[in-house]
């Protein structure tokens, strides 16, 4: 995902779109454990768009709190 798509989104779908991520990475290691995984390069996609929402959430939070 590009971090302008991730931008559009509501806190709501962030942390869900987090969630669903993690879950992922989380088959991932273990398919890789087992040497079932097919495509390693995928992992590393997933990290970095974990860390895209990530840092895109606690902008926000910046952001709000600035606000206030």
């Amino acid at each position: 995902m590009k971090a302008k798509e991730l931008r559009e989104m509501t806190e709501v779908e962030l942390n869900q779109k987090l969630k669903e991520l993690k879950s992922e990475l989380f088959n991932l290691r273990f398919q890789h454990a087992i040497n079932q995984l097919d495509n390693p390069m995928r992992m590393k996609d997933v990290k970095r768009d974990i860390a895209r929402i990530k840092t895109i959430l606690h902008a926000s939070e910046r952001k709000d709190s600035a606000q206030a």
